[in-house]
């Protein structure tokens, strides 16, 4: 397979695509607010979309839009979710793909919309269409562009989240470009998030489709903040084919090689979230292994992930495995505490049965002074094997979350 090489960039990174990001006062006085993705000509386009059975109406409007396979712009606001807005939010959501599609002189089938923020609010068309002509006239290529359509989709996010990466696929140079929003009600399915993708690979949709759910369960389906699952969560994946390859239409090498350079791009704006999870101080990768099975192994690390119990310890640095096989306990994997063994880093923290003396506790403690570390459990039951990505529990995940609306 050929070597996939991460580069700088987002959005705009890949051939045939143009973003903005402009302010509106959706929400927010002095910051953008409202997003403009558009590409040269109709893409050939892949989407995934929240399991909430409360789903807001850009999600309801864009399942059906992007069944047709063809996207050729994306309009997203930060500021208003529009969701548990029925009828009317169903009607804001079309008269907005609407409007856009006549302002850049595109069919408004090939349009998509997103909204993130607050739920049960109307989204203020005045401003948000306002926004949208004034983005369409900031339309460009280059990396401040992208960045700009970054930071318009962002809510309690402290940092934008972009990444880039390319491959050889057929002689020629294919790559990947995104951008991500998510930091806080993320789990179990993708995250709280918005994520938009993009690649000049040509590829048809029954295999961009594929390779977006392979790349998704590597990456935003394994981040994990609170175990909260949002009403507006989307990742599109749209691709402008002008790299110049032979078209991608099964599996393959050249299928092997896009699909790792998309998992990668998707792996490191998944990491990125929950490295910036609302009031995280630290960024923990928790891998479970030697479970019965991976799925057994995904539950136990998706336990351990979300428990306030554990997560709390990690900002107060207190290396306190008992939480953590308590976790892996319930998570209804296969356990046994007389063969498991908890690890921070590399320090040991429960061997089958043996405790961690202070002297041992001292050395775990350095272990979590960290920014970054990891949590390993080790079965020793068979041979499962599953990482999750996820952070602390600090006090300010406390304050953003009480005054989120006010």
């Amino acid at each position: 397979m050929q070597k996939v090489r991460i580069v700088k960039g987002g959005v705009c990174s890949a051939k045939g695509f143009r973003a903005a990001g402009v302010p509106a006062e959706i929400k927010y006085k002095g910051r953008n607010d409202v997003a403009l993705i558009v590409a040269d000509a109709p893409c050939a386009a892949a989407a995934v979309f929240t399991t909430n059975q409360v789903a807001a109406a850009p999600v309801l409007y864009d399942r059906e839009i992007v069944r047709g396979g063809q996207i050729q712009a994306i309009l997203a606001n930060s500021g208003c979710a529009n969701a548990c807005t029925g009828a009317e939010g169903l009607k804001d959501a079309k008269l907005s793909a609407l409007v856009t599609a006549g302002e850049l002189g595109i069919d408004p089938k090939h349009v998509l919309v997103a909204s993130t923020g607050v739920i049960g609010r109307r989204l203020p068309m005045d401003r948000l269409l306002a926004g949208l002509k004034a983005a369409a006239k900031e339309l460009g290529r280059d990396d401040a562009h992208g960045l700009a359509a970054n930071q318009a989709v962002l809510t309690t996010d402290t940092k934008p989240k972009q990444a880039a990466a390319r491959v050889t696929i057929g002689g020629k140079t294919v790559t990947v470009g995104g951008m991500a929003k998510g930091s806080g009600m993320i789990e179990p399915n993708m995250a709280t998030m918005l994520g938009f993708v993009t690649t000049d690979a040509a590829i048809s949709v029954p295999m961009l489709r594929r390779a977006l759910k392979l790349a998704l369960a590597q990456s935003f389906n394994r981040v994990v903040v609170d175990g909260d699952e949002s009403t507006n969560d989307s990742l599109f994946l749209l691709a402008s084919g002008q790299a110049g390859n032979a078209k991608i239409v099964k599996a393959g090498a050249d299928f092997d090689a896009f699909r790792a350079a998309l998992t990668a791009v998707c792996v490191s704006l998944a990491k990125q979230m929950a490295a910036d999870g609302e009031g995280a101080t630290k960024f923990v990768t928790v891998t479970v292994k030697g479970a019965k099975s991976e799925k057994e192994a995904e539950r136990a690390a998706r336990a351990v992930a979300k428990s306030p119990l554990a997560k709390t310890s990690w900002f107060g640095r207190d290396p306190n495995w008992g939480r953590v096989l308590a976790a892996v306990g319930y998570s209804g994997a296969a356990a046994d505490d007389t063969k498991a063994e908890v690890f921070y880093g590399k320090e040991w923290a429960f061997r089958r049965g043996q405790i961690a003396d202070e002297r041992q506790l001292a050395r775990l403690a350095k272990v979590l002074e960290a920014k970054e570390f990891t949590v390993t459990v080790d079965l020793h039951l068979g041979a499962g094997e599953a990482t999750i990505y996820t952070c602390d529990f600090s006090l300010d995940y406390v304050h953003i979350n009480a005054d989120y609306t006010t």
